[in-house]
Order: structure tokens, then sequence, then C-alpha cells
């Protein structure tokens, strides 16, 4: 049994004057019938604007890259599956039974989605200016946080710049296995330098972010050794 709405909207510091739009918000595609999946394209893009938007204002002599750098670590499926375990958003989903076997209300990507859908509600209901006041009060501690100067060009550059300043062999990465469903698929790369032999097994939910994962254990390895 889901604890009640209200109790979500508290924790988010909204009223909703129509709770149909929370209730489709929370509603997952495997449930049928009106669910969230428009929601979630529309509360993406909402994220990713008020996010760029302030950090704009606040950096205002970081280059295009370190923006970016800085977004996608904001707005990325991990942090947004935190920030909806913070505020049990998986007690209030309404999932199919299938979902709900194999713990779905659990699961980072669905999370994740739950929270882009949740603002995307909050628009429709409320407004660009209600939109926007949630999402700074769901990442105010993150923002708070954010240094600029430890914002790092991604893994895979660092082990390449790395691997090059020492005339080494570049790294290959090659795909060991994808499981998973369609919409939810984990990756498994190998890293490996031929011409020491070194390698590591990297995983993510998509190719990219298992390379990237595969990168930095290999970098951390080199560096410890």
């Amino acid at each position: 049994m889901r604890p009640s709405i209200d109790s979500l909207c508290r924790s988010l510091g909204y009223s909703f004057s129509d709770i149909t739009l929370i209730e489709q918000a929370l509603t997952h595609r495997s449930a049928g019938g009106l669910n969230n999946e428009r929601f979630e394209f529309l509360g993406d893009a909402i994220l990713g604007f008020v996010i760029a938007d302030v950090l704009f204002q606040h950096f205002g002599h970081a280059s295009e890259g370190q923006l970016s750098r800085l977004r996608s670590s904001l707005v990325k499926r991990d942090t947004l599956a935190i920030i909806a375990r913070q505020h049990q958003v998986g007690d209030y989903l309404h999932l199919g039974s299938g979902e709900l076997r194999s713990g779905g209300q659990s699961r980072d990507s669905i999370l994740s989605d739950a929270v882009e859908a949740i603002i995307a509600a909050v628009y429709l209901d409320g407004g660009y200016g209600s939109s926007r006041k949630v999402i700074l009060d769901l990442f105010e501690e993150r923002l708070e946080k954010i240094d600029l100067t430890a914002q790092q060009k991604d893994p895979k550059t660092r082990l390449q710049e790395f691997l090059q300043a020492r005339k080494q062999d570049l790294p290959s990465y090659e795909v060991v296995s994808i499981s998973g469903d369609p919409h939810d698929q984990n990756f498994k790369i190998r890293c490996q330098i031929a011409e020491t032999g070194h390698e590591t097994l990297g995983e993510g939910s998509s190719r990219r972010r298992a390379e990237q994962d595969a990168a930095q254990q290999m970098l951390q390895g080199l560096k410890d050794a």
C-alpha cells in the first residue's frame, strides 16, 4: 500500500492544485494507462535548463567545458536516483506487477525518471517559477558544494593524456557483455593496454559510462603501481 501523496508533496515543498498531475508523474509505463513517459521528457528539459542557468550565473568565468561537466554531474541518473531515495519516491510509485516483483521501485532508471516526471508535473501545475523553486530545493546541498576547480576532464581523456605523457600505447575498449531490458541495460567493458597487459572491467548503464568506469579504474591502478 502506497503512503499518502500528501507526504511526498510536503517533502518536495509543493502543494498541487491538480493532484492528478503528480499521480501521473508517479505512474510507470508498466502500470498501463496514463503514465509518466511524456512527463520525463519535459522534466528532463526543464531540469537541464534550470541547472544550466544557475551554473551560468554563478560561474561567470567558467568555460563551456567546465559548465557542461558540472551540469552533467548534477543531472545524471545516479544523482537523480539518490535524490529520489532521499525523498522516498520509490514508496509512491505506481508500477505494474512485473516491475514490482523485480524491485522496480528501487531501480535507478525508474527513480531518476520519476524525479524528472515530478518536475514536469510541478511545471504543468504551477508554472516555471514553481518548478525552478522545487529544483533548487532538491539540488540546494549539491549546488552549495560545487567546486569549479575540482572539475576535471573525463576519465578516458585523463587516461589517454597520462599514457601519452609516458609515450605508452593508448588503451583499447571492448564490449564484454550487454544485459538487461532494452530500456534498462547494463554494459560491461574491458579496458586493455596491450603493451603492459593491464586490463580493467567497467560497468554502466550505457557503453560510454562503462568505458569511463573502466578508464577510471585503469588510471587509478597505474597511478598506484
